[in-house]
Formats: C-alpha cells, structure tokens, sequence
C-alpha cells in the first residue's frame, strides 16, 4: 500500500523555534530518508519552496491566467513529502511518527493512503 506522508509547513511555529532546533530536524529527516530506503519502503521525496514562489494558473474562456503567489490567506502551507509503500496503514502511521518535523509542538504530519499513482 501506498501512503504520502505530508508535512505542512507552519512559518510562525518555525520561527519559534531555536536554530538548533530547526537543525536537529533537518539533521532528522537525513536519518529518518535513509532508515526508509535502507527499509525499501521509500518511493520519493520533496521539499517544496515557500509559497511566495509559486504560481497559480487557471482558465477562463481558453486563456490562461497566471497569477504569482498562493490563492489562499492561510496559516499553513504543503511544504513536502514522503511517498512510501508499505505493508498497511499501521505501518504509515509508524513511519509518519518518526518524522522530525511530528514532534514539534503544534506540527504533525498528514499520513494519507494513495488511491492511483503511476
């Protein structure tokens, strides 16, 4: 089965913390990607860039418009993923707990069961 494990990025929460606390989870996510491949449960990985980055494209009467930016005023944004196939939900779940990132106060991450990828 297939899960993408999702961390949502909260910049306040980030800020927070101390410098050594965002390098312990950095340094955490080296060791928690190479448990999992050690493991074979990883299919992929991304980080994705802060919002300000990005563009929103939509059509409307067959051109497209691109705007820059997010579409949303929100707190959080998507700010990567881990792809993994493992033997049950169980094991998502156990996988997502080690993930650095679950174990900053008022952070966690999504474990949600993939129904189609190629």
């Amino acid at each position: 089965m297939k899960f993408l494990l999702i961390m949502h990025m909260n910049p306040r929460l980030w800020d927070g913390l101390t410098e050594q606390q965002r390098q312990e989870v950095m340094a955490g996510h080296g060791d928690f990607m190479e448990a999992i491949t050690k493991s074979g449960e990883m299919v992929a990985t991304a980080a994705l860039a802060d919002p300000t980055q990005s563009a929103v494209v939509t059509v409307r009467g067959g051109i497209p418009v691109v705007t820059d930016g997010p579409f949303l005023e929100t707190k959080e944004f998507f700010g990567g993923y881990y792809l993994i196939e493992v033997e049950n939900r169980e094991r998502a779940l156990e996988l997502a707990a080690l993930i650095p990132d679950a174990h900053v106060d008022g952070m966690g991450i999504e474990v949600r069961p993939v129904v189609f990828a190629q």
